[in-house]
Protein backbone atom coordinates (compact mmCIF):
# COMPACT_ATOMS: atom_id res chain seq x y z
CA UNK A 1 0.00 0.00 0.00
CA UNK A 2 1.49 3.10 -0.76
CA UNK A 3 2.49 6.35 1.24
CA UNK A 4 1.12 3.50 4.34
CA UNK A 5 4.00 5.64 6.30
CA UNK A 6 1.76 8.43 6.60
CA UNK A 7 -0.73 6.42 8.51
CA UNK A 8 0.97 5.04 10.96
CA UNK A 9 2.15 6.27 15.00
CA UNK A 10 4.98 5.09 16.03
CA UNK A 11 4.24 4.13 19.40
CA UNK A 12 5.85 2.97 22.63
CA UNK A 13 3.96 3.14 25.90
CA UNK A 14 5.60 0.06 27.82
CA UNK A 15 6.24 0.96 31.66
CA UNK A 16 9.94 -0.02 30.90
CA UNK A 17 10.83 2.17 27.90
CA UNK A 18 14.28 3.66 27.92
CA UNK A 19 15.69 7.26 27.49
CA UNK A 20 17.90 4.90 24.45
CA UNK A 21 14.86 3.44 22.97
CA UNK A 22 13.29 6.86 22.69
CA UNK A 23 16.18 8.25 20.70
CA UNK A 24 16.06 5.33 18.18
CA UNK A 25 12.24 5.74 18.19
CA UNK A 26 12.94 9.73 17.53
CA UNK A 27 15.56 8.78 14.51
CA UNK A 28 13.09 6.23 13.22
CA UNK A 29 10.05 8.99 13.11
CA UNK A 30 12.70 10.90 11.51
CA UNK A 31 13.81 8.38 8.63
CA UNK A 32 10.31 7.14 7.89
CA UNK A 33 8.21 10.48 8.32
CA UNK A 34 5.33 8.39 10.75
CA UNK A 35 2.40 10.37 10.75
CA UNK A 36 3.09 10.35 14.60
CA UNK A 37 5.54 9.71 17.21
CA UNK A 38 3.57 8.32 20.36
CA UNK A 39 5.27 8.36 23.77
CA UNK A 40 4.73 9.16 27.50
CA UNK A 41 3.87 12.07 28.58
CA UNK A 42 7.74 11.88 29.99
CA UNK A 43 9.06 12.10 27.57
CA UNK A 44 7.26 14.63 25.06
CA UNK A 45 9.52 17.57 25.68
CA UNK A 46 12.42 15.76 24.63
CA UNK A 47 11.25 14.20 21.49
CA UNK A 48 9.45 17.52 20.79
CA UNK A 49 11.96 19.24 20.52
CA UNK A 50 14.21 16.67 18.91
CA UNK A 51 11.54 15.95 15.83
CA UNK A 52 12.10 19.75 14.94
CA UNK A 53 10.59 20.52 11.53
CA UNK A 54 9.59 17.14 10.86
CA UNK A 55 6.60 16.32 9.63
CA UNK A 56 5.69 14.10 12.88
CA UNK A 57 3.21 14.86 14.92
CA UNK A 58 4.07 15.13 18.82
CA UNK A 59 1.21 12.55 20.32
CA UNK A 60 0.81 11.44 24.22
CA UNK A 61 -1.47 9.73 26.45
CA UNK A 62 -3.67 11.66 29.08
CA UNK A 63 -5.55 9.62 31.70
CA UNK A 64 -3.38 6.30 30.80
CA UNK A 65 -4.27 3.29 30.99
CA UNK A 66 -7.93 2.98 32.59
CA UNK A 67 -9.25 6.70 32.52
CA UNK A 68 -10.55 7.46 35.81
CA UNK A 69 -8.62 9.65 37.15
CA UNK A 70 -10.24 12.87 38.29
CA UNK A 71 -11.29 15.57 35.44
CA UNK A 72 -8.80 18.24 37.65
CA UNK A 73 -6.17 15.55 37.51
CA UNK A 74 -6.69 14.93 33.75
CA UNK A 75 -6.82 18.43 32.77
CA UNK A 76 -3.78 19.05 34.69
CA UNK A 77 -1.90 16.07 32.61
CA UNK A 78 -3.50 18.11 29.29
CA UNK A 79 -1.84 21.83 30.28
CA UNK A 80 1.80 19.88 30.69
CA UNK A 81 1.10 17.88 27.63
CA UNK A 82 0.36 20.85 25.63
CA UNK A 83 2.97 23.03 27.37
CA UNK A 84 5.79 20.46 26.41
CA UNK A 85 4.93 20.58 22.78
CA UNK A 86 2.12 17.82 22.11
CA UNK A 87 -0.01 17.99 18.69
CA UNK A 88 -2.34 15.20 19.32
CA UNK A 89 -3.31 13.84 22.45
CA UNK A 90 -4.60 10.83 23.70
CA UNK A 91 -7.00 10.66 26.72
CA UNK A 92 -9.08 8.14 28.03
CA UNK A 93 -12.29 7.93 28.63
CA UNK A 94 -13.70 7.73 31.91
CA UNK A 95 -15.20 4.46 31.55
CA UNK A 96 -16.20 4.16 34.69
CA UNK A 97 -18.55 6.94 35.19
CA UNK A 98 -19.70 6.15 31.35
CA UNK A 99 -20.66 2.63 32.39
CA UNK A 100 -22.80 4.20 35.62
CA UNK A 101 -24.67 5.88 32.99
CA UNK A 102 -23.26 9.10 34.55
CA UNK A 103 -23.65 12.19 31.94
CA UNK A 104 -19.64 13.45 33.45
CA UNK A 105 -17.91 11.32 30.93
CA UNK A 106 -18.99 13.86 28.09
CA UNK A 107 -19.00 16.90 30.61
CA UNK A 108 -15.24 16.24 30.87
CA UNK A 109 -14.28 15.42 27.54
CA UNK A 110 -16.23 18.52 25.99
CA UNK A 111 -13.78 20.58 28.17
CA UNK A 112 -10.92 19.20 27.06
CA UNK A 113 -11.53 19.75 23.79
CA UNK A 114 -12.18 23.32 24.16
CA UNK A 115 -8.58 23.41 26.32
CA UNK A 116 -7.17 21.48 23.33
CA UNK A 117 -8.60 23.28 20.43
CA UNK A 118 -7.40 26.65 21.94
CA UNK A 119 -3.80 25.40 21.56
CA UNK A 120 -4.78 24.26 18.16
CA UNK A 121 -4.01 20.56 19.33
CA UNK A 122 -6.01 17.34 18.28
CA UNK A 123 -7.87 15.31 21.19
CA UNK A 124 -8.56 11.80 20.44
CA UNK A 125 -10.65 9.91 22.88
CA UNK A 126 -9.56 6.39 23.37
CA UNK A 127 -12.69 4.79 24.51
CA UNK A 128 -11.74 1.06 24.92
CA UNK A 129 -13.91 -0.96 22.81
CA UNK A 130 -12.60 -4.28 24.39
CA UNK A 131 -14.47 -3.26 27.71
CA UNK A 132 -18.02 -2.11 25.60
CA UNK A 133 -20.86 -4.09 24.56
CA UNK A 134 -22.20 -3.01 20.53
CA UNK A 135 -25.03 -0.27 21.83
CA UNK A 136 -22.32 1.33 24.61
CA UNK A 137 -20.02 1.55 21.14
CA UNK A 138 -22.36 3.04 19.46
CA UNK A 139 -23.72 5.59 22.71
CA UNK A 140 -19.96 5.92 23.49
CA UNK A 141 -19.15 7.53 19.85
CA UNK A 142 -21.81 9.57 19.71
CA UNK A 143 -20.73 11.09 23.19
CA UNK A 144 -17.32 11.65 21.55
CA UNK A 145 -18.20 13.35 18.34
CA UNK A 146 -21.16 15.26 20.24
CA UNK A 147 -18.04 16.52 22.75
CA UNK A 148 -15.52 17.74 20.32
CA UNK A 149 -13.13 14.99 19.52
CA UNK A 150 -11.01 14.56 16.92
CA UNK A 151 -10.56 11.03 16.52
CA UNK A 152 -11.37 8.67 18.37
CA UNK A 153 -9.41 5.52 19.24
CA UNK A 154 -10.06 1.81 19.79
CA UNK A 155 -7.82 0.81 22.75
CA UNK A 156 -5.05 1.70 25.10
CA UNK A 157 -3.61 -1.78 24.43
CA UNK A 158 -3.85 -2.63 28.36
CA UNK A 159 -7.45 -4.89 27.99
CA UNK A 160 -7.31 -7.84 26.61
CA UNK A 161 -8.22 -7.27 23.40
CA UNK A 162 -7.18 -4.31 20.62
CA UNK A 163 -8.66 -3.58 17.23
CA UNK A 164 -10.76 -5.50 15.40
CA UNK A 165 -12.27 -4.78 11.99
CA UNK A 166 -15.88 -5.33 12.73
CA UNK A 167 -15.71 -1.96 15.64
CA UNK A 168 -13.94 0.20 13.01
CA UNK A 169 -16.66 -0.69 10.40
CA UNK A 170 -19.24 0.24 13.16
CA UNK A 171 -17.58 3.28 14.32
CA UNK A 172 -17.46 4.69 10.77
CA UNK A 173 -20.92 4.18 10.26
CA UNK A 174 -21.67 5.92 13.63
CA UNK A 175 -19.10 8.97 13.59
CA UNK A 176 -19.47 11.52 11.11
CA UNK A 177 -17.05 12.43 8.46
CA UNK A 178 -15.02 14.68 10.10
CA UNK A 179 -14.30 12.20 12.97
CA UNK A 180 -11.41 10.51 12.42
CA UNK A 181 -11.04 6.88 13.91
CA UNK A 182 -7.33 5.51 15.22
CA UNK A 183 -7.11 1.92 15.86
CA UNK A 184 -4.72 0.43 18.00
CA UNK A 185 -3.91 -2.49 20.25
CA UNK A 186 -2.80 -5.48 19.14
CA UNK A 187 -2.06 -4.15 14.78
CA UNK A 188 1.33 -5.90 14.17
CA UNK A 189 1.38 -6.37 10.68
CA UNK A 190 1.24 -5.43 7.26
CA UNK A 191 -2.27 -7.09 6.78
CA UNK A 192 -3.98 -6.28 10.00
CA UNK A 193 -3.21 -2.44 9.05
CA UNK A 194 -4.59 -2.63 5.37
CA UNK A 195 -7.49 -4.12 7.22
CA UNK A 196 -7.91 -1.58 9.34
CA UNK A 197 -7.84 1.35 6.57
CA UNK A 198 -10.00 -0.59 4.43
CA UNK A 199 -12.55 -0.49 7.34
CA UNK A 200 -12.30 2.98 7.58
CA UNK A 201 -9.42 3.78 10.46
CA UNK A 202 -7.51 6.75 9.41
CA UNK A 203 -5.07 6.43 11.96
CA UNK A 204 -2.99 3.12 13.00
CA UNK A 205 -1.11 3.39 16.49
CA UNK A 206 1.15 0.27 16.75
CA UNK A 207 4.36 -0.96 18.59
CA UNK A 208 5.00 -2.62 15.03
CA UNK A 209 5.23 0.30 12.60
CA UNK A 210 9.06 -0.48 11.53
CA UNK A 211 8.02 -3.95 11.09
CA UNK A 212 5.35 -3.31 8.99
CA UNK A 213 7.10 -0.43 6.84
CA UNK A 214 9.61 -3.18 6.47
CA UNK A 215 6.73 -6.03 5.07
CA UNK A 216 5.30 -2.96 2.67
CA UNK A 217 8.65 -2.17 1.15
CA UNK A 218 9.15 -6.01 0.27
CA UNK A 219 5.50 -5.59 -1.63
CA UNK A 220 6.72 -2.79 -4.01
Amino acid sequence: MKNIHRFLEHTALSPTLTYQEVEKMIEQAHDHQFAGLCLPPFWVKKAKRDLGNADVQMVTVVGFPFGYQMSQTKEAEIRQALKDGADELDVVMNISAFKSGLPWAKIELAKYATLIHEEEAFLKVIIETAYLSEEELRTACKICADAGADFVKTSTGIAPEGAKVEHIRLMREILPSNVGIKASGGIKTLKQTISMLEAGADRIGTSSAIYIINQSNKQI
